[in-house]
């Protein structure tokens, strides 16, 4: 189903989408109060870019680095070309060690490959331990977003959803009984488990450690206490060296929520004694990425989620709404690379009005990267008919000046005299919750010249 039919679902919900709305703006607020604290900010994310362009023209030198320094460090790797691949190697793993619970911290890269269904399908227990990935879990959804899984739902749905899994009693959406109550159920699957699976927010190939950022230390419990660790990595995730982390580590999480850093940012080198820690370093179409001039950048994402949050479209449409593991503005040019028909409409589900780009703390240029698939998709994928004759007649006013002032005139004056009824009518879309501004007697050419003329007089 396409972006614009699924939003429209979540449009429904007219409290929703405000609500929805209004709390991913405040993180955007937060992060600017917090990036405009830091000196150098600037700077910042420029050392972020060379780093990550660095890397990724050096990636397969640094990956071989990485496996040389984590087996010298007493860690199994394995390599995986795709999901299913690395699929079979943590199914492998968790044979091996008998393992028939597994708790797990919040990883896209396992969303990516569909981990959980594939593990229960063989009777294995998974348990996401990050609280809004419990939450969508208990739902039997995905998250909606990279960094806060479940903003899309409310405190009194996730009573609801409680009282009907956990057996909590009704408290009216009280946030703190909530985290009480997920937080016996959470430790009592930490120390009944067989193994735990991390995500890796990055990999230092210059020692063959790697660092997971969680606020809620669920990521260390479960590491900490089950007898196996597996991390899961996109081959995209290695810095070059121990340095480079408090760069990122400083961008990620102003960027994410504003935070000066993550609550835990918690490094494993090798594994303790009596422990098994195997990493899965997985590639899954980010070579075939790679090999694209004009989009290799998008591979730099450090999956902070900020554009997301600055995007108008994603926070009024729901991430649910992109249909893809990594929705949002950078999900919408990473998308397109793995199934172009499928997420055709992605990198059409944004104004192009270069928020993302400001706001990437590793200065990905998403909004050009999204105009550049839109090029893409218009010549290799079917268009709709309607859509195709109205972008050739605006193509036609835009290419004859005279046109696009006649039409220009036409619309302002509508604008002015038409009654609101015919102006809000059915086809216009956007005039259903919203009064469109009254035509102004110049265009911003006419306004311009007189201005102009004045100055001369």
């Amino acid at each position: 189903m396409s972006h614009s039919k699924l939003a429209s679902i979540f449009n429904k919900d007219e409290k929703r989408v405000d609500w929805h709305d209004k709390a991913l703006w405040f993180v955007r607020h937060k992060r600017d109060l917090s990036v405009h604290n830091v000196k150098g900010w600037e700077e910042l994310r420029n050392l972020g870019h060379g780093i990550k362009a660095h890397m990724l023209s050096n990636l397969d030198n640094y990956l071989i680095q990485f496996e040389e320094n984590a087996k010298k460090n007493g860690v199994q790797v394995h390599w995986a070309a795709d999901a299913d691949e690395h699929n079979k190697i943590v199914l492998q793993i968790l044979k091996e060690n008998n393992a028939k619970k597994i708790v797990k911290s919040k990883s896209m890269l396992t969303e990516e490959c569909h981990l959980n269904p594939c593990l229960e399908a063989d009777g294995i227990e998974v348990i996401d331990t990050d609280l809004g990935e419990r939450i969508v879990q208990l739902a039997k959804e995905t998250p909606s977003h990279i960094v806060l899984p479940a903003i899309h739902k409310n405190r009194h749905e996730v009573d609801e959803l409680f009282q009907e899994h956990l057996g909590t009693k009704p408290c009216d959406g009280d946030p703190q009984y909530l985290t009480g109550e997920a937080r016996k159920h959470l430790r009592t699957k930490f120390i009944q488990a067989d193994a735990a699976l991390t995500g890796v927010n990055f990999a230092v190939a210059d020692t063959g450690g790697f660092v997971v950022c969680t606020n809620e230390g669920n990521a260390d419990m479960g590491a900490h206490l089950a007898p196996v660790h597996i991390a899961s990595m996109g081959v995209e995730k290695i810095i070059p060296k121990q340095e480079h982390l408090g760069v990122f580590l400083r961008l990620l999480a102003r960027s994410a929520t504003g935070q000066p850093i993550t609550t835990y940012s918690s490094h494993f080198k090798k594994p303790r004694k009596g422990v098994k820690m195997h990493i899965v370093i997985v590639d899954n179409g980010r070579s075939e990425q790679l090999s694209r001039p004009d989009f290799r950048a998008s591979l730099h994402c450090i999956r902070c989620g900020a554009c997301m949050n600055t995007c108008p479209i994603y926070r009024r449409s729901g991430g649910h709404s992109y249909d893809a593991t990594i929705p949002g503005p950078i999900g919408s040019i990473l998308s397109p690379g793995k199934d172009l028909t499928k997420h055709s409409t992605l990198p059409f589900a944004s104004t192009l009005c270069g928020s993302c780009s400001d706001v990437c703390p590793v200065k990905i240029d998403i909004h050009s990267q999204l105009y550049k698939w839109r090029q893409i998709i218009t010549k290799e994928t079917p268009q709709p008919f309607v859509k195709k004759q109205a972008m050739k007649a605006m193509g036609n006013i835009f290419a004859h000046p005279n046109r696009f002032e006649t039409v220009g005139k036409i619309a302002r004056w509508s604008l002015r005299n038409l009654p609101k009824a015919m102006i809000n009518s059915k086809p216009n879309v956007w005039g259903h919750t919203r009064d469109l501004p009254l035509g102004p007697e110049k265009s911003f050419d006419q306004w311009f010249k007189d201005r102009e003329n004045d100055k001369k007089s």
